[in-house]
């Protein structure tokens, strides 16, 4: 099997985990890492056995899939000139700084007929795997994404930063249309939204009603999700799926009258899976899982939550 020659572009904290991630698998040459910051380049390209560049032009022509991750407003003029020369593109969410930018750059992935796949991470979450059998016909979620404060991020509000994750997961379950949403939110340590909760409704009926926050004194990203027979508990830090349904039959004297099932997953590397999707969608073994029209599709929510809670238009940089 031909080796696909692939590279990323921005390698801080999380870049530089892609670049492991591909330096790992069997059918990819990591042919170059690209950073602004010429020691951050240096170092990762040390790290991972790689050429290092201070400008991603340098790679055009030269590879077949490419990550970005930098900046969100930059995301959308790497994407396309990766687009144009030829590479398949895995960009990090959210996919560009505004819905018009996405519009194009998925026309864009369209006309050279090459994959467009966005980082939404928790897709590859073995509990949510497990899980997306069971999700039909969702009447209710709730979604909690809790995090300490850090100073990395904070230039975005905490609905681009951490709650689209959910937006995105919650969307891909309900599969429906948002009719409305309300939302509120504050800054508390930042000069951005630092916790906020959106109530959501769909044309299919279900209500989910998330909240984001990135001022708390715990972590926690949990999703609880109502179907027609059964309450399902996903822990996506722990990955720890909860299925709770209606016992059948008699109920005994002092027995609940629910039948609990828990299924705890390894840890797992969701980013190593997440590229080896990417691969294969490239390959044409399989279907991209998240697509750019899925993360379109977020951002059009994400963006719209902000604007909500801030009254006024919001530009998706992060």
């Amino acid at each position: 099997m031909e080796k696909i020659r692939a590279a990323v572009v921005g390698v801080g904290y999380l870049g530089r985990f892609h670049a492991q991630k591909y330096a790992l698998l069997a059918d990819c040459s990591l042919v170059g890492v690209v950073d602004s910051q010429a020691q951050v380049a240096s170092r990762v390209a040390a790290e991972v056995q790689a050429p290092a560049y201070g400008d991603f032009r340098e790679l055009l022509g030269k590879v077949d899939a490419v990550s970005i991750v930098t900046p969100t407003p930059s995301h959308y003029d790497i994407a396309c000139a990766f687009l144009e020369s030829g590479a398949h593109v895995l960009v990090e969410k959210p996919i560009t700084e505004s819905t018009a930018q996405a519009e194009r750059l998925i026309g864009v992935a369209r006309q050279y007929g090459r994959v467009l796949q966005v980082g939404h991470l928790e897709r590859f979450n073995p509990a949510i795997l497990a899980a997306e059998a069971l999700l039909a016909r969702p009447r209710f979620i709730e979604g909690h994404r809790l995090a300490p404060f850090k100073e990395r991020g904070t230039d975005v509000n905490v609905v681009l930063d951490l709650m689209i994750h959910d937006i995105d997961l919650v969307q891909m379950i309900v599969a429906s249309p948002v009719a409305s949403l309300e939302a509120i939110g504050t800054p508390v340590f930042s000069q951005e939204i630092d916790i906020a909760n959106a109530r959501l409704r769909f044309d299919s009926g279900c209500v989910a009603n998330v909240t984001a926050s990135r001022v708390s004194f715990k972590t926690e990203r949990k999703l609880r999700v109502f179907v027609d027979d059964a309450y399902l508990s996903i822990d996506l830090q722990q990955k720890i799926l909860t299925v709770i349904r209606k016992r059948l039959g008699p109920v005994r004297e002092g027995q609940l009258p629910a039948h609990i099932e828990e299924q705890s997953f390894d840890q797992g590397d969701a980013l190593l899976a997440e590229i080896q999707s990417f691969i294969a969608a490239i390959r044409g073994e399989h279907r991209v899982v998240v697509s750019g029209e899925d993360g379109l599709r977020a951002l059009q929510t994400a963006i719209a939550i902000s604007e909500r809670v801030q009254g006024t238009p919001v530009a998706a940089r992060a």
